[in-house]
């Protein structure tokens, strides 16, 4: 059985990680003149709204996987006008784009504090990392403030790396069209939302390979922030 402490702390960083996710989602659409997300809500970091639109992804499922497992996981989503999607699909392209950027701000964020931490001698490097447990301290208030920027940095490390996997439904697959030509784009756009099927076979694709893809991510992230001690 998980700590509730750590559990609830999880939970509470995965509802604001993701509320941001799709808020930057729905705030690239409106920039790019797709207002449909901001007519429902989103561009928005009141959690709210996104929870609105998919409460199982957002509370249900990632709390009682908090509970049993440890750590959340969920989904959300932020709606968006394909017509708008067809005729831009660079704009559509850097929506995507979006979500992920906003969760590798708050690693860099969360990673910069602990490492200022660790500069002004509140944090030591650990004898070993895990997931969440970025920085070890003499006293209990840095303790707990080590393991809060610890659990920031991780999740949304996770998140950015996850997202940005170029497998459909995620958002690394629409962030492709960046690279493509404006019409190549938009027939790449428009096959993967004409054939549901790869979101599934995409999503088991992830599942098989993300440990794969994000172990050697982790180690290199965490070894940044104490340079000259290395992980493996």
């Amino acid at each position: 059985m998980p700590d509730i402490g750590v559990a609830l702390l999880y939970f509470a960083v995965f509802l604001f990680s993701t509320t941001l996710h799709e808020a930057a989602h729905a705030w690239a659409a409106l920039r790019g003149g797709d207002p449909t997300a901001y007519h429902g809500g989103q561009v928005s970091l009141d959690p709210w709204p996104h929870v609105r639109r998919e409460p199982f992804g957002m509370v249900v499922l990632p709390l009682i996987s908090v509970l049993i497992a440890g750590w959340p996981l969920g989904f959300a989503s932020a709606p968006y006008d394909p017509t708008w999607a067809e005729r831009h699909p660079r704009r559509a392209a850097w929506m995507a784009l979006a979500g992920p950027a906003s969760n590798f701000a708050l690693v860099l964020l969360a990673g910069g504090l602990l490492r200022v931490g660790a500069l002004a001698g509140v944090f030591t490097a650990p004898e070993s990392i895990t997931f969440g447990a970025l920085a070890a301290a003499d006293l209990a208030h840095w303790e707990t403030i080590g393991r809060v920027l610890s659990v920031v940095f991780s999740l949304n490390l996770l998140l950015t790396a996850f997202n940005l996997l170029p497998l459909p439904p995620l958002d690394g697959s629409a962030v492709l069209a960046l690279g493509l030509a404006p019409e190549t784009a938009r027939r790449y756009q428009g096959f993967l939302r004409g054939t549901p099927m790869l979101g599934w076979i995409g999503l088991y694709a992830a599942w098989q390979l993300f440990d794969v893809v994000f172990d050697p991510i982790f180690t290199g992230a965490a070894s940044l922030l104490y340079p000259g001690v290395t992980y493996g």
